[in-house]
C-alpha cells in the first residue's frame, strides 16, 4: 500500500451492556496484530446503540476507557437523538419524505446499520467492516478426538488486506452460529418431520445436512481446518438473485459511495443481510477464510480473560433459554421469507408460500408437543400475515433503494467528509 492515509470505520450496532467488553477485545486485538503501529492507518470506531432493546442508558455505550480512547482515532456514538437529528435534516432539505426517511432510518437493526455505514460515508472513510456485539476474533477447531484447538483471528486485519479489490468482504463464523438446539428425535417429532419444518421456514442458504451435522455437534459450529489452507480468496457468485453475505465480519468497500447499498427488512423482522445480498448481483463479493466466534447465549465472556474452555456447552430442547431464542429465530425467519421469496423465485412465490403453509399446518402441531410449548403455532399465523403484506414489504424493499441513492447523491454534494 502507499502512503495516502487509509481510514477504515469499524462499526457496531448494539444494545448489550456487554458491548464494551467486546470492543476493548477487538482493540487489543488490533494492537496485538500490529495496526496501531501503521503510520497510514486511521482506524475509528462507529458505535450506533438502542437503549430500549434491553433497557440501558447511553453511558452504558459512550463511555470509555482513557487507554481505549488513545488507542483508536475516534469514538463516533449515534444515539436516539442523533437519528432523528439526521431524519429532520433530510426532510428539512427535502431530500426524502418522512415516510422515505423512515424506511431506511426507522426502528429495527437495519436501521442502526444504516446510520453507521453513512456517518461511515459522511466522514470520509475506505471502508467500513460491521463487526458484532456476541462475537470474538477466536476461532475454535475440534479434531476427530473430540480436542478443542483455540486460534486468535485478525479479522481486520484480514478484511483490509483484501477489500480494495472488491466492493464486499465477509468470513466465516464458529460457536453458536445456528438457534437451532440439538434434539433427540421421537414418536411425536421424527427426524422427517423436522427436517420439512426446517426447510419450510428457512432460506435456500440452510441445508438439511449442515443443519444436522450441527445439531450432532450440539448445536455448535466449529472452524475447519480446511478453510485456514485455502490458496485463494472465494469469490461469492450469484445464486437465486442474490450472492450470499454474512451480517458480520462483513466489510464494505466506500471508496465510491455511490456504489454502496442500504440494509433492508419487512417491518418486525430481520434478514437485512438477506436482502441487501439481493442488490450486490452486479458486485464483487469475497469471502475470506478467517472466523468470529459467535456467543449469542452470552455463555463464554470469560473467553476475553483467557479462559478457553476444552467441551463447549451443548445447546438443548429441554433448556428454556434455548428454546426461546429458537422460537425467536423461528418468528424471525418466517417473517422475512416471504419477501425473500418474492425477490428471489418470483415465479414460483405461490406455489412455494401455498407448500410452506401445507407442511407448517402439518409440522407444528408435533413441534407444539415436543417442546411443550403452544407458542409455535404463531409461526403459521405470522407467515399469512407478512405473506398477505410482501407486495406492501417489496415496494418498501424497492423504495428503500432509491430513497439511499438520494441520500448518497446529497452527502456527496453537501458533506465535507465526502471525498
Amino acid at each position: 500500500m502507499n502512503n495516502t492515509k487509509i481510514k477504515v470505520a469499524i462499526g457496531f450496532a448494539t444494545g448489550r451492556k456487554s458491548f464494551k467488553k467486546i470492543l476493548r477485545c477487538y482493540i487489543k486485538n488490533w494492537q496485538e496484530s500490529g495496526l496501531f503501529s501503521r503510520d497510514n492507518l486511521e482506524i475509528n470506531v462507529i458505535v450506533a446503540y438502542d437503549v430500549k432493546y434491553k433497557n440501558t442508558k447511553s453511558n452504558n455505550f459512550t463511555r470509555t476507557s482513557k487507554d481505549l480512547r488513545n488507542l483508536v482515532d475516534n469514538f463516533y456514538f449515534i444515539g436516539e437523538d442523533e437519528v432523528l437529528a439526521l431524519k429532520k435534516e433530510l426532510i428539512e432539505k427535502s431530500v426524502l419524505n418522512s415516510k422515505e426517511s423512515e424506511n431506511i432510518l426507522g426502528k429495527g437493526y437495519g436501521s442502526l446499520r444504516n446510520i453507521i455505514l453513512l456517518k461511515a460515508i459522511e466522514e470520509g472513510h475506505d471502508s467500513l467492516l460491521f463487526l458484532d456485539d456476541d462475537e470474538f476474533p477466536i476461532s475454535v477447531i475440534k479434531n476427530k478426538k473430540n480436542k478443542l484447538f483455540w486460534s486468535g483471528q485478525h479479522v481486520l486485519s484480514s478484511h483490509l488486506s483484501n477489500i480494495p479489490k472488491c466492493d464486499i468482504t465477509h468470513g466465516y463464523h464458529c460457536g453458536y452460529v445456528s438457534p437451532i438446539p440439538s434434539l433427540k428425535f421421537n414418536e411425536i417429532l421424527s427426524e422427517k418431520d423436522f427436517r420439512l419444518f426446517i426447510k419450510a421456514i428457512s432460506n435456500d442458504i440452510v441445508t438439511w445436512d449442515n443443519i444436522k451435522a450441527i445439531m450432532d455437534d450440539g448445536g455448535v459450529t466449529y472452524a475447519e481446518e480446511k478453510i485456514f489452507n485455502k490458496s485463494q480468496i472465494e469469490e461469492v457468485k450469484e445464486k437465486n438473485k442474490s450472492k450470499f453475505i454474512s451480517g458480520s465480519n462483513l466489510c464494505i468497500n466506500l471508496t465510491k459511495p455511490e456504489r454502496t447499498y442500504p440494509f433492508y427488512n419487512p417491518p418486525g423482522a430481520r434478514g437485512e443481510d438477506s436482502f441487501l445480498a439481493t442488490y450486490l448481483t452486479d458486485r464483487k463479493v469475497h469471502k475470506l477464510p478467517i472466523y468470529a466466534f459467535h456467543d449469542c447465549f452470552d455463555n463464554y465472556n470469560h473467553l476475553l480473560n483467557g479462559v478457553l474452555p476444552t467441551k463447549l456447552i451443548s445447546i438443548k430442547a429441554d433448556n428454556k433459554k434455548d428454546v426461546d431464542r429458537f422460537y425467536c429465530a423461528c418468528i424471525g425467519w418466517i417473517r422475512y421469507k416471504p419477501l425473500l421469496m418474492y425477490i428471489t423465485n418470483n415465479h414460483e412465490y405461490d406455489k412455494i408460500i401455498k407448500e410452506m403453509k401445507e407442511v407448517l399446518s402439518q409440522t407444528i402441531p408435533k413441534i407444539c408437543e415436543y417442546f411443550n410449548d403452544n407458542r409455535f403455532h404463531n409461526i403459521l399465523k405470522e407467515l399469512k400475515i407478512y405473506d398477505s403484506k410482501v407486495e406492501e414489504h417489496y415496494n418498501s424493499y424497492l423504495n428503500a433503494k432509491k430513497s439511499w441513492e438520494l441520500v448518497i447523491l446529497y452527502f456527496i454534494n453537501n458533506k465535507n467528509g465526502i471525498k
